[in-house]
């Protein structure tokens, strides 16, 4: 039987398929919802992005990063005795079905050394970075958008 195309071409589709296959099931992950991040005043150099995450299978969420700051850390905030304390939660981990809400006053994305005014209403793009518990390092891209206070459900 003759191909209606050039022989080499046929292992494409199957090839396409597969990474899309691989595309989904790494991104399908986690689910980000209601990303926004704090606007800011001119010279500023700090910002927080918060946001709920919902995994969909058991990760840890190791890390992020933003063009829009040189210092990107995923920070957990409490009251100790009347004063915020603020420290790096290296991992975050995330159970299958559970969603978690990085919100101010708890879990956060804190973003330092700010390159420029995060204005009301601009994009903010953030990568947040998981592992799960084979080894397998994925991304999720997020675009919070920037405002003074959240948004309302």
């Amino acid at each position: 039987m003759k191909l209606p195309f050039p022989h080499w071409l046929a292992p494409l589709p199957l090839a396409a398929l597969m990474v899309l296959g691989l595309a989904q099931r790494v991104h399908a992950q986690v689910t980000v919802d209601g990303a926004w991040a704090r606007a800011t005043v001119p010279n500023q150099s700090a910002t927080g992005a918060f946001m709920r995450l919902t995994a969909h299978k058991d990760v840890v969420l190791t890390g992020a990063s933003s063009p829009v700051a040189d210092i990107v850390e995923v920070h957990e905030m409490w009251m100790d005795k009347g004063i915020m304390r603020m420290r790096p939660a290296d991992r975050v981990p995330l159970k299958a079905g559970q969603t978690i809400e990085l919100k101010s006053g708890g879990l956060h994305v804190m973003m330092m050394d700010l390159k420029k005014q995060i204005k009301a209403g601009e994009r903010v793009p953030l990568t947040l970075a998981f592992t799960a518990a084979d080894g397998s390092v994925s991304t999720v891209e997020v675009n919070a958008t920037a405002a003074f206070a959240p948004p309302t459900r």
